[in-house]
């Protein structure tokens, strides 16, 4: 396993964490920086073949199990503390949408973006703190959500399910303060994924177009993310999302705005008067 970009490899020694929608994506990369700075890891997914082959690759346990099944949460918060003798991080990555403009998402369609976006937070984070992180009196718990937060054009059910998610994480932050349980959300831009191919083309080509930064992240970014709040310094950020996406989420169009470039394409630079600064 290749050592962290940004951690020394025993920031998180002695640690036991459960990755849900850790096969793939984000959620592979997440927790192969897990692994990286010391943590035990279990990645959790619905598909038997994809987890097994995620975690032969990092180096970490697997399960399977559907997060938005209330006993399959506690059987892999179970199964964590079984391997482990315990768990201490819980990451909620497992998640998901599809692409349609509002008019066209039918009630099954939303409930389903709302089970496993809202439900799959709620089952999993109870499993962890009933079972394991109110008899420890501590954990941690990353919930990821999207970002930019003022909409995702043609994603109206995943916006309110993401929204949602991060109103639930402050709630869940307060309850189990006098726990010892920290609970926080990580906000993830555009990233280069495979989970990108799956959008029609003209998403995918203008995706990059979006980002003031003018790039898609890089998976191990958000790796590192997840890392931070995993560590003793995410119980100061409790309660807080934190919005990782080469500022997305201040922008709503392609960077650099049209109305402000000039004719090579850039933005123009004002000409300053003399004695001005």
């Amino acid at each position: 396993m290749p050592a962290s970009e940004v951690f020394a490899p025993d920031l998180l020694a002695g640690q036991a964490a459960l990755v849900t929608g850790g096969g793939t994506g984000l959620g592979k990369a997440a927790a192969a920086e897990l692994v990286a700075c010391g943590a035990r890891v279990l990645v959790a997914g619905r598909r038997a073949e994809v987890v097994e082959a995620a975690a032969a690759e990092i180096g970490c346990e697997w399960a399977t199990g559907d997060v938005r099944s209330p006993e399959d949460a506690a059987r892999l918060v179970d199964t964590a503390i079984d391997r482990f003798g315990g768990l201490d991080v819980l990451v909620n990555n497992a998640g998901g949408q599809y692409f349609a403009p509002a008019e066209a998402i039918e009630a099954k369609g939303w409930r389903a973006v709302m089970a496993l976006n809202v439900d799959g937070i709620l089952a999993m984070s109870s499993a962890a703190f009933e079972r394991a992180f109110r008899r420890a009196g501590r954990g941690t718990i990353v919930n990821v959500t999207l970002s930019p937060h003022h909409g995702l054009t043609g994603m109206v059910h995943s916006s309110a399910a993401r929204a949602a998610a991060e109103g639930l994480t402050r709630e869940l932050a307060a309850r189990w303060a006098g726990n010892g349980v920290t609970v926080v959300a990580a906000a993830a831009g555009h990233f280069k994924t495979d989970a990108l191919q799956k959008y029609p083309e003209a998403v995918r080509e203008g995706a990059a177009r979006t980002v003031p930064l003018q790039r898609l992240g890089r998976p191990e970014e958000h790796a590192c993310l997840i890392a931070l709040l995993a560590s003793p310094l995410g119980r100061a950020l409790s309660g807080s999302t934190v919005t990782l996406d080469g500022a997305r989420d201040n922008w709503f169009g392609p960077w650099p705005p049209p109305n402000l470039q000039g004719d090579s394409g850039e933005v123009p630079i004002e000409e300053r008067r003399p004695g001005r600064h």
